[in-house]
């Protein structure tokens, strides 16, 4: 297949789960709504707070009517979505602001946090991956692979909580949480300083899986004829590993990486809370306990679009770096 016509095809795959992501969207968003109308707590009650305890009977009944919430699940839904194709994206009862005012502010912080994140699982996983597999057998394999399968099974939140105790507390290298120091602004100093310990505990979090896919893809690569023939050429192992079987080794994990998009995001939302790092994750738990439709609804679509889009890149990936993937997803 021509350069030329795997763009072809790759422009075909992107209309392709456009069509695909559409409808699984709106299902997620009915089915925030419909999960949130099963919950046991009263929107209502979150609103006032306290405060219910003095409201009338007229006075929550008139805010139950203003809110929307005395009208049935599928109404009030269709309420939201109308709003949401006309670029309202209502108001969070919980924040007491616009849902998009909420996002603007949030959602960098998360992308900075995820993105940094990703990049160090990548960088961790290409390294200890790539030497674990050049020296097999050897004291570095072996240690890498037991680290890497003893973490697996490692929520992010644990690591999150060592990591505090031993960098924060115990040896006063970083700061515990926040995005900057009380009182100060966010410059590029103290954002970099408050990211360092909550981005390097979810890249570590995120890279187990990632080395030893790089690990095994590598031992794969080492075994092909071409890297063979690159040894029979005289060229020095180093040399054979990192310009012959690394790239080999690299088109699988790309398509891995955008796999484990679901854990990343997941990843980030527990690392949030723990750090406190003002990204959507302190939204989505709150708008989960106040039953905030339009909130809730808002960063479940954030999230499944993350998750599609990851999907979406990593394929296009594969589909331009290696000739040999079909475009039929």
């Amino acid at each position: 297949m021509s350069a030329r016509s795997r763009g072809a095809a790759a422009g075909r795959l992107v209309l392709r789960r456009i069509g695909f992501a559409v409808p699984v969207l709106v299902v997620v968003a009915f089915g925030v709504f419909l999960l949130a109308a099963a919950s046991p707590f009263d929107p209502v009650h979150q609103y006032y707070g306290v405060q219910i305890y003095n409201a009338s009977a007229a006075d929550v009944a008139r805010v139950r009517a203003e809110l929307g919430l005395d009208e049935p699940v599928l109404a009030q839904f269709w309420n939201w979505a109308s709003g949401l194709l006309s670029g309202d994206l209502g108001v969070s009862r919980s924040m007491r602001q616009p849902v998009a005012q909420v996002v603007a502010e949030r959602l960098p912080w998360t992308m900075l946090l995820a993105a940094t994140g990703l990049v160090l699982a990548v960088l961790i996983a290409l390294v200890l991956g790539t030497v674990a597999a050049w020296r097999q057998g050897g004291w570095a394999d072996r240690l890498v692979t037991a680290v890497g399968h003893a973490l697996e099974g490692v929520p992010p939140f644990v690591l999150a909580l060592l990591a505090i105790a031993v960098f924060a507390l115990g040896l006063g290298w970083l700061p515990v949480a926040g995005l900057t120091d009380a009182g100060q602004d966010p410059t590029f100093g103290q954002v970099a300083e408050h990211l360092a310990l909550p981005a390097l505990v979810l890249g570590v979090s995120q890279s187990p899986w990632l080395v030893l896919h790089v690990r095994q893809s590598m031992l794969a690569a080492l075994s092909e004829d071409h890297v063979t023939g690159a040894r029979a050429r005289g060229l020095a192992e180093r040399v054979v590993v990192l310009r012959h079987a690394l790239p080999t080794a690299l088109l699988p994990f790309v398509t891995l990486i955008g796999a484990r998009v679901p854990e990343l995001v997941t990843g980030a939302v527990l690392v949030e809370e723990v750090f406190s790092w003002p990204g959507l994750a302190a939204a989505v738990v709150t708008a989960a306990t106040a039953v905030d439709y339009p909130l809730l609804a808002v960063v479940t679509l954030v999230a499944t679009a993350a998750v599609l889009l990851g999907s979406l890149l990593a394929d296009v990936a594969a589909l331009l770096l290696d000739p040999r993937v079909a475009a039929d997803g």
